[in-house]
């Protein structure tokens, strides 16, 4: 990864381009609809991880090269070869190393997280969308769950991620009846955060990525952190969780420019420390 905004590290078929400090994770494999083989759930693990403990970096945006956002895991390439049958257990013991790995640390990184989607999003490719702190669509981008279709049972985090973002019954028709939703019904369901015309994602997205990216990291990441805890925890318990964010935040430098610009009343200039 470099940080010229043009260059790039093509490893496993995923792209990293350092915009700033914007770290650009682009699924690359558009002939198989961006399907992630294993070589690009490792890298994709791998750039999270290091993002992880990257000070420079103030937010990570995640997109698709062509038509397509991700069409899932490639379960062809990760069965295929002359592999020998794998033991009993063998999902149980490679997948939360994996597939939810992937999306625990997009979930927990204290970092903000943008997704753009066009086209398909399937599968480990839908939940990677949901797993982000904002989703921007195209309209005519399609969230499906096709796991029940395939015959077998969701992964990846679907079944914790679709009922508190739309609810059970809207969860029920994605897992159990494999139902299609379109960009604008997502946004319509509180499935992503926004729908637009294609033509118009990729500034709405960098619009968004620039207005994350300079804002103050310490608080957003611990903005994140909360929501995060407050979905399995009392009121009591949620407030506690934002006391211990709120003192740690306070001593930033960020915390004081945004002291200073309310009192000159202009517009603060955060600097993610």
């Amino acid at each position: 990864m470099t940080d010229d905004g043009g260059s790039t590290d093509r490893t496993g078929e995923v792209r990293a381009v350092r915009h700033g400090t914007t770290l650009q994770l682009i699924l690359d494999r558009p002939t198989a609809r961006n399907a992630m083989s294993p070589a690009m759930v490792e890298t994709m693990i791998g750039e999270l991880t290091a993002a992880a403990s990257d000070d420079s970096l103030r937010a990570i945006h995640i997109t698709g090269n062509g038509s397509n956002f991700c069409g899932g895991a490639d379960w062809v390439a990760t069965n295929s070869g002359d592999r020998q049958r794998p033991r009993t257990g063998d999902l149980v013991r490679r997948i939360p190393h994996a597939a939810h790995r992937i999306i625990e640390l997009v979930h927990d990184i204290h970092l903000p997280v943008v997704c753009s989607v066009r086209g398909w999003a399937v599968g480990l490719g839908c939940n990677l969308a949901l797993a982000a702190d904002f989703t921007v669509a195209a309209d005519d981008a399609v969230f499906w769950e096709p796991f029940v279709a395939r015959g077998f049972s969701p992964d990846s985090g679907s079944t914790w991620l679709l009922p508190r973002l739309v609810g059970v019954a809207r969860a029920r028709k994605m897992l159990l009846l494999g139902d299609k939703v379109g960009g604008a019904e997502a946004e319509d369901w509180g499935l992503i955060h926004q729908s637009v015309a294609d033509d118009d994602l990729d500034s709405v997205a960098d619009a968004l990525i620039d207005r994350l990216a300079g804002g103050p990291t310490v608080a957003l990441g611990f903005a994140k952190d909360a929501i995060n805890h407050s979905q399995g925890s009392t009121l009591t318990e949620a407030m506690n969780t934002e006391l211990r964010a709120l003192e740690i935040s306070c001593r930033t430098a960020d915390f004081k420019e945004g002291l200073a610009a309310f009192r000159e009343r202009r517009t603060p200039e955060f600097r993610g420390r």
